[in-house]
């Protein structure tokens, strides 16, 4: 008898056989039990993982004596015809030798032929995506309507290119691409009943090098045994695929995450010089952050992680070196150097060139991270935070800016508020609202309302002109009541929408009032004080050109809302704020953010 290939003389003859398709195999077997046949099936996938061998398991199940049955006899000779290509009934076509509308024709005539020893008339046409456009056209009436007698088989590893028509006539089915784990220990099996010796690690990089399929394995297990003999080593298969060793791979990962510039370059160049393929490496390096990103991401799932125990072992010491971020920005790296790699001169230039990337980018940061961290800490400056949220030091700098920007309230506030001679001390009531609230004695939380106005502003500019008409009416510990004068009820009703609140309330929170909430109310300002900016402190220039001085008892008769400020205060800006070069290095606040973004002072002053 002539010599077998191991693909073929290994062939699954049962659905129990077929590695790595158990959701095809057993939704076919269930319809078989249940008398729910169709009369046309398409089977999808890459190469060698199973379609046609499925499609003749099929036939099998449907065209034997006892059948249909999952269950046949090995020694039906029905299913022996079949197995061996002999039966009449079963017939395979190549569309990509027989794509013409003539065959087609052909097919639609013997149709009609009832089967000549069998129940069904079979017919298992493979990359039927081949066929031309016509002989799908001719194909359709038949495909749908056939005669009971008659079934048909497709398989394809390109099912975009079937037409939509031809599609909606039949069952799809979609096969994977085989797990390594799988095919490893379909090889050792393999192996042992051939007599064979072979390493772990070489069944693992022949399943590596398969990419999913299995009848590639077979066939590269079948040459290694022609080249090796009786014995196969790691070694056989990295020289024969031009594969990277797994402990190889290994160590250029790791000191692209150490950061090792000098050791990277001279690992590429050993390896090149070993003639291992640029490309293959490339993707071996691809493949291996991904599982690391995956690791971060989803542990250690088995569905998504095909890996080795060594592997594993390797990926969760690698973890603790890099974030699952750093490793997706090498990916990104590696996988544009390999959309470049085909149409590089120098596929060593390009590869160098990406791995030293690959080195930079496991720490780099993007620029939407780089402007939170400056938002939180000048958030935590302002409220006198540490950026975890623990009280810190404020620095000299920032104090001077926030006394400027946040002055307390004049003291003539209060009499004036308190007095019995303040005529709007007491809000009235509103025709088209709720009544006016009566304004209590301002608190110390006019620096609060202050700082909420500047955060607001940066944050929503929309709703920072709603509230410049508002004022503080009270803060209640968690709760702040904020007013509008009653000829501005309307912005209070544009203020007091959801996302309005939430904005305040998360503002609020991150200037130190735990659970914020937020009330909105009818009332008017104290007296001497505008709702739309602050109360400015006096100056001379103000004082000698007419304007309302303090008296002795603090009060002052406030300026007509709308009036224009001073001339003197808009033309003399606030003298600059003198540095420190010293104070500003030691401050604790730029040394953490040299500290968190790794920089350096380059200039000072």
């Amino acid at each position: 008898m002539s010599y077998q290939v191991i693909a073929r003389k290994y062939r699954p003859q049962r659905f129990s056989e077929v590695v790595g398709q158990e959701h095809v195999t057993r939704t076919l077997a269930n319809a078989i039990a249940q008398n729910r046949i169709a009369h046309a099936y398409l089977f999808c996938g890459p190469r060698g993982t199973g379609k046609t061998t499925i499609a003749r398991i099929f036939a099998k199940c449907l065209n034997a004596t006892n059948g249909p049955t999952v269950d046949f006899l090995d020694d039906d000779p029905r299913c022996r015809e079949i197995a061996e290509g002999r039966s009449l009934d079963v017939l395979e076509i190549d569309a990509a030798s027989n794509r013409g509308i003539d065959e087609i024709r052909s097919l639609r005539e013997t149709v009609h032929y009832a089967p000549a020893q069998s129940r069904f008339r079979i017919y298992i046409i493979d990359e039927v995506h081949m066929l031309t456009r016509e002989a799908f056209n001719a194909l359709l009436k038949t495909l749908e309507e056939p005669p009971d007698h008659v079934k048909f088989m497709f398989a394809t590893t390109e099912p975009e290119k079937v037409p939509a028509t031809i599609l909606s006539r039949c069952q799809r089915f979609d096969l994977r691409r085989i797990p390594t784990t799988l095919i490893v220990k379909h090889l050792a099996h393999i192996a042992r009943l051939e007599g064979v010796e072979i390493e772990e690690p070489a069944l693992y990089a022949i399943a590596r090098g398969a990419d999913g399929g299995l009848r590639d394995a077979e066939s590269t297990l079948d040459q290694l045994i022609s080249f090796c003999g009786k014995r196969i080593q790691e070694s056989d298969v990295l020289s024969m695929y031009g594969l990277t060793a797994r402990d190889q791979l290994l160590a250029m990962s790791t000191a692209i995450l150490r950061g090792d510039r000098a050791e990277v370059i001279r690992m590429l160049d050993r390896l090149l010089g070993q003639g291992k393929d640029p490309g293959r490496l490339l993707a071996d390096l691809v493949s291996h952050f991904r599982n690391l990103m995956v690791w971060h991401l989803a542990g250690e799932d088995p569905d998504l992680l095909d890996l080795s125990e060594a592997e594993r072992t390797a990926l969760k010491e690698q973890a603790a070196c890099v974030t699952w971020e750093g490793a997706a920005r090498i990916v990104e790296v590696l996988a544009d150097a390999e959309n470049r790699l085909a149409d590089a001169v120098s596929r060593q230039v390009v590869l160098e060139v990406a791995l030293l990337r690959a080195v930079e980018a496991r720490q780099a940061v993007s620029l939407e991270y780089v402007l939170e961290e400056l938002r939180s800490l000048r958030d935590a400056s302002e409220t006198g935070e540490s950026p975890s949220g623990s009280a810190g030091t404020r620095p000299a700098v920032e104090a001077a800016s926030i006394q400027e920007t946040s002055r307390p309230a004049p003291a003539h506030a209060d009499s004036v508020a308190s007095g019995p001679s303040s005529a709007s001390g007491t809000a009235a009531e509103s025709p088209a609202g709720p009544p006016a609230e009566k304004v209590p004695a301002p608190q110390t939380g006019e620096a609060l309302w202050q700082r909420l106005l500047e955060s607001v502003g940066r944050a929503n500019p929309f709703l920072r002109g709603i509230l410049d008409h508002a004022h503080l009416v009270r803060r209640e510990d968690h709760r702040v009541v904020i007013g509008f004068p009653r000829e501005w009820e309307g912005q209070r009703d544009l203020a007091d929408a959801p996302q309005f609140r939430q904005i305040l309330e998360t503002k609020l929170r991150e200037l130190g009032v735990p659970a914020a909430q937020v009330a909105f109310v009818v009332a008017d300002p104290p007296a001497g004080k505008s709702a739309s900016a602050p109360p400015a402190s006096p100056s001379p220039t103000a004082a000698s050109s007419g304007e309302s001085a303090p008296t002795e008892t603090g009060s002052a008769q406030p300026r007509r809302r709308g009036s224009a400020a001073p001339k003197a205060i808009e033309q003399s800006p606030a003298p600059p704020l003198k540095l420190d070069p010293e104070a500003f290095k030691d401050d604790p606040l730029i040394r953490q953010a040299l500290e968190m973004f790794k920089a350096r002072i380059v200039k000072q002053g």
